[in-house]
């Protein structure tokens, strides 16, 4: 078990809480972490820009003019790459830039992200994440009291859609639930703000180094046999 230090939302010691070194204490693997975040991004491309070759376009059936004669240079078909309107050559085309990736991949990536960001000292416990008001500059001033600058990723369970929408007003402030968390997200802020319910259900989530539903249920009965 590792020790993180658990705030309020005025920044305020609450003292130490024990939080889950599998999830929060992997060992980094940035080549793993690398290929899956590589992934997510290509999974979020939409592959839909196409170009038409010169099969596609239309008209150019008939000949421009007649090939000798008439002093100019000879074609074939208005619909040529080198003409105005004509086809793209080796052009774009729809296409699917989906990469699969195991879930043991995605899960091992995600650990290694959340836990480089425990080490630097990046990661924030607070107890809850209750405004009185739900606007913009309440958020701005929970965000103040915790002394966070730059862009921020806000994990809160049980939030509404009120909570999110001022949140998302902030700029580089990104607000998910525990159960979103993601090594890009994780990575592409500068720090990570957790209420403590939170990183309960992500370590309920990711914490068990069993991640395959019939691992679980084998160490559950090596427990009882145990017992």
């Amino acid at each position: 078990m590792l020790k993180i230090r658990l705030l309020d939302i005025e920044g305020k010691s609450l003292g130490h809480i024990d939080i889950e070194d599998h999830l929060f204490g992997a060992a980094a693997n940035q080549s793993l972490v690398h290929q899956v975040i590589v992934a997510q991004q290509a999974n979020a491309r939409q592959g839909t820009v196409g170009t038409k070759n010169r099969a596609a376009v239309a008209g150019g059936g008939r000949k421009p003019w007649r090939q000798k004669g008439t002093g100019r240079a000879r074609h074939g078909s208005i619909r040529s790459p080198i003409w105005k309107g004509g086809g793209v050559v080796f052009g774009p085309s729809p296409r699917s830039y989906r990469q699969n990736t195991p879930k043991r991949m995605k899960n091992a990536a995600l650990r290694s992200s959340i836990s480089s960001k425990v080490r630097d000292g990046d990661l924030i416990v607070i107890d809850k994440f209750e405004l009185e008001e739900i606007k913009t500059k309440n958020v701005a001033h929970v965000l103040k009291s915790l002394k966070v600058q730059g862009s921020v990723l806000l994990v809160a369970d049980g939030a509404g859609t009120a909570v999110f929408k001022a949140a998302r007003n902030i700029n580089g402030v990104k607000l998910i639930p525990s159960h979103k968390l993601n090594s890009l997200d994780v990575l592409s802020k500068s720090k990570i703000v957790m209420t403590l319910d939170a990183v309960r259900n992500a370590e309920s989530i990711w914490g068990l180094p069993f991640t395959r539903k019939k691992d679980v249920e084998a160490a559950k009965l090596i427990d009882e046999d145990l017992n």
